[in-house]
């Protein structure tokens, strides 16, 4: 079914599962990764999501799983995923269920957020398999529900963010109850000395695997700046999404919550299909929000940072920053959210004059000039004037509203758009 490729050499009934998800040719992680783990070492992994690092380690820990019968002991799983937020939790989860459905290996999701009945339910029926986040894991250690003493395989997934997450303590402690013999696979998208640190306490003697960190995620992504004064942020969000109805998946991004309230309850009033994501949701509006997003029901996701990594849905059109976010480091994980496996895609940042600093920072961050687009009929020609940008970017839009007449700063006084102007083109798929 694989002749000639790393998948060829799982187990028959997970290669069925493989082919079924559709998965034809290994991607890079996966190509390098999985034959260290199918030897059993150790590994270190700097990949962020969408290069396919969950099926890298999922498939080779299934596939141990699946070669190596052992008694199943009720709470005390052979293989555990720790991962920092409840949604790459969820995702991992439908993942396994997806790679083991021939192989009938029991599974446990364990988040916060949600009642733990079903869990617990999960655990009891000897699930093999838990991913879970640290809070709840805790939890139901310390109920006496969870042991870690049999785990063979251990997971800590992106590292990174449970670091900013400050996640430091908890993964310790959970590391305090693993055996000393397993094989542990640690995966971060960035390698600062924090993380480096927590590796070298988890490992021994790994394979090391690096697959373009930042950069080539970011070349793919069609981006573009629009400058606009803040109370005009929203209006243009809306002339773009009315513009553009070939955009039927798209991530608007946040600084704070009642932000992303605001742009929703602003979005839904002009018929716009749209949910919010963040912290102050429960778990249910949360995984009710993604399931209507992926499904297409709701075209607009409105989401602050607790979204921008961890999150793999396919085909989203475009990613618009309403406000750049302070961590630069934060803008590649965004607008990571469109591109996804090779596809194109769009990413938009509005940017006030009193962003310009922002937007420096994360053009030193990405090495790259992001180009202007001033084809919109919000532009501010001031907070362009203050970034120094007003001689980049793309021309002049061939066209002048009688607003706009023998103004210098090209702001217009109207705020309705000109109809039968030209449109940006921002990367749509032909």
């Amino acid at each position: 079914m694989f002749e000639g490729n790393i998948f060829g050499r799982l187990d028959q009934k997970i290669q069925h599962a493989v082919a079924d998800a559709g998965y034809t040719t290994p991607t890079p992680i996966q190509d390098q990764a999985m034959p260290h783990l199918f030897m059993g070492r150790d590994l270190i992994g700097c990949a962020q999501t969408g290069t396919g690092k969950t099926a890298a380690f999922m498939l080779p820990i299934l596939n141990r799983l699946v070669k190596v019968r052992k008694p199943r002991h009720i709470g005390h799983p052979r293989a555990l995923v720790l991962s920092p937020t409840r949604e790459l939790a969820v995702q991992t989860a439908e993942n396994v269920k997806r790679y083991s459905k021939y192989c009938q290996i029991p599974f446990a999701c364990l988040i916060g957020g949600v009642s733990q009945f079903g869990q617990v339910k999960d655990i009891k029926k000897g699930a093999e398999t838990v991913i879970a986040c640290p809070g709840r894991l805790i939890d139901l250690m310390t109920q006496g529900i969870v042991f870690l003493d049999e785990v063979e395989c251990f997971v800590l997934d992106e590292a990174d963010r449970m670091l900013d997450m400050g996640f430091l303590p908890d993964i310790k402690r959970i590391i305090s109850k693993l055996p000393a013999r397993r094989q542990s696979l640690f995966f971060s998208a960035t390698m600062s000395p924090a993380v480096m640190k927590l590796a070298g306490e988890l490992v021994h003697d790994p394979a090391k695997v690096e697959i373009s960190p930042e950069t080539p995620t970011v070349e793919k992504i069609n981006q573009k700046v629009m400058f606009v004064e803040k109370p005009q942020k929203d209006a243009l969000l809306l002339e773009l999404l009315q513009t553009h109805p070939e955009w039927t998946k798209v991530i608007v991004f946040t600084k704070m919550r009642h932000g992303a309230d605001r742009v929703t309850k602003k979005l839904l009033r002009a018929g716009v299909q749209c949910a919010a994501i963040h912290s102050d949701k429960t778990q249910g509006q949360r995984t009710r929000a993604l399931e209507g997003f992926r499904r297409g029901d709701v075209r607009v996701l409105v989401a602050t940072d607790i979204a921008s990594r961890g999150i793999d849905v396919p085909d989203v059109s475009c990613v618009v920053d309403m406000e750049l976010p302070l961590e630069t480091e934060s803008y590649v994980h965004r607008i990571g959210r469109t591109a996804r496996a090779g596809e194109s895609g769009a990413a938009i940042s509005f940017v006030t004059a009193e962003e310009r600093g922002q937007l420096k920072a994360v053009e030193r961050f990405i090495r790259k000039t992001i180009p202007v687009d001033r084809d919109h009929p919000f532009h501010d020609g001031f907070a362009e004037k203050k970034s120094g940008r007003q001689n980049d970017g793309l021309p002049q839009a061939p066209w002048v509203h009688p607003a706009n007449r023998g103004r210098k700063d090209g702001k217009r006084n109207g705020r309705k758009s000109f109809k039968g102007r030209r449109q940006p083109d921002f990367g749509q798929k032909r």
